[in-house]
């Protein structure tokens, strides 16, 4: 027991302290963005769902941290094919106090999980006002293990798309805000038109959700305030490592939020003549999303541009769950994930292989080709380009699959019952649907009872 001891005290002795404790506080900061991520969906739900919608979020915290101790580290960054891990570390064996770069691998255990679970409870938010809360904690148990960890160690742990193409993807373009964008997605699709157990139940019957204003305004004041902060220490301990590349991440990535909050809000106030809370959260969100792949890869120039492009194209693609359209094939979007975190993961997955730079890496002493505009490096559009094709793919059919399977449980139908069946909004009540993404007065968004789902 005792040269036990000794082994992990002298491999700790060879991390390096600084490096550690920097990862140490960038840890405790990113954990409190899991629970905030259900708090701000739970601002955008009716006031008497909010506790509930926020709940799922804590699931989400318990049920991967269960999930990346028995599994999950290992599948995600253990020695591998191009797909996913082998199981050396098969409930942490071995994985203490050795070094991963600087710091002990239990650490960085540690921050990788808070990788995972944020991007589930992104992805959970498909669950908003429809969704029944004992199915989520099955689907993320699967989830986490046969989407999430495949395709973080394709991207980060020497997989296929990592190792093998090269791709740039600094703290989750495409693992982080793709996939919790298309798995929220094929989440809302399958609750609209449910396959098996919810479908043949006379007490749930899947609603297009009256559209509504934000029930908590509050609720999105402070999450706007703790995601803003925690996301500065994402990106910056993705370095794992105190040094400039580091510093110049958190940089860019509060650069990047401020551009994004500031173009939304100015559009808004410019359409509408009022400034909106809910229009700088989401400008804030869309900044903070299209920074993620390439915080260590672009200057902040770029970061100022970053920002204002990814307002203004998430903008556009939030009109699209206010359109007929929509409306017609009950399409929701109720935490708003497919139009910032899923189109904005796109394009700033895309954005990365265009505007990175040698220069800008090799600030944290990493080597890379760059990208089009200022290395002239073609290929890494195109390698790009294939990691949004692989990362959606996989995240949509393999999270409709899992929630279809869950649902052919007796008991774990996903559907919410119905008690007062809700037709939905008269889109032909107002001609210009939310113009400036504010929600128009003559319009009746008073949650009576018509327009209420209940929740188990």
């Amino acid at each position: 027991m005792a040269s036990e001891a000794s082994s992990v005290l002298k491999a700790w002795e060879e991390c390096d302290k600084t490096d550690t404790l920097f990862i140490l506080v960038c840890t405790v900061f990113c954990w409190t963005i899991v629970p905030t991520v259900g708090i701000a969906y739970g601002g955008y739900a009716w006031r008497r769902n909010g506790m509930t919608t926020a709940m799922a979020a804590v699931l989400t915290i318990a049920t991967c941290s269960i999930q990346w101790f028995v599994i999950g580290y290992t599948l995600a960054y253990g020695e591998g094919g191009w797909f996913f891990g082998d199981f050396k570390h098969f409930m942490h064996w071995g994985v203490l106090s050795e070094p991963v770069g600087t710091i002990p691998a239990i650490l960085f255990s540690e921050f990788q999980l808070v990788f995972e679970a944020t991007v589930c409870a992104i992805a959970v938010g498909g669950f908003c006002e429809r969704g029944r809360l004992l199915p989520v904690v099955f689907f993320i148990a699967l989830w986490s293990t046969f989407i999430y960890c495949p395709l973080a160690h394709m991207v980060w742990g020497g997989g296929v798309l990592g190792e093998g193409l090269g791709v740039l993807d600094f703290a989750g373009g495409t693992p982080v805000h793709v996939c919790s964008g298309a798995t929220a997605s094929a989440l809302s699709i399958y609750l609209s038109y449910p396959l098996f157990r919810s479908r043949k139940s006379a007490v749930r019957t899947p609603t297009h959700i009256r559209l509504h204003r934000p029930g908590n305004s509050f609720f999105q004041l402070l999450s706007m305030i703790i995601i803003w902060g925690s996301w500065l220490a994402f990106d910056a301990g993705t370095v794992l490592a105190l040094n400039f590349q580091a510093v110049m991440a958190l940089c860019v990535t509060n650069l990047c939020a401020s551009a994004g909050a500031l173009t939304w809000a100015c559009l808004t106030f410019y359409e509408t003549g009022r400034w909106s809370l809910d229009s700088t959260f989401m400008g804030a969100i869309s900044g903070l999303v299209m920074i993620t792949p390439s915080a260590g890869f672009i200057d902040m120039p770029t970061a100022i541009f970053f920002g204002m492009f990814g307002a203004l194209l998430c903008r556009q693609a939030l009109r699209i769950k206010f359109t007929k359209f929509a409306h017609r094939w009950r399409w929701v979007d109720n935490g708003d994930t497919f139009a910032t975190h899923c189109v904005g993961g796109i394009a700033a997955t895309i954005c990365t292989g265009l505007f990175a730079q040698k220069k800008v890496a090799a600030y944290g002493g990493v080597e890379i080709d760059g990208g089009v505009f200022f290395d002239g490096n073609i290929r890494q559009l195109w390698v790009q380009i294939v990691e949004v094709l692989v990362g959606f793919t996989w995240s949509f059919a393999g999270s409709y699959a899992i929630i279809a399977l869950i649902d052919c449980v007796p008991g774990l139908e996903v559907l919410a019952i119905d008690q007062h069946i809700n037709e939905g909004l008269d889109l032909n009540e107002t001609e210009e649907f939310l113009s400036g993404m504010e929600y128009p007065d003559e319009v009746d968004y008073t949650p009576t009872p018509k327009g209420i789902i209940a929740l188990e």
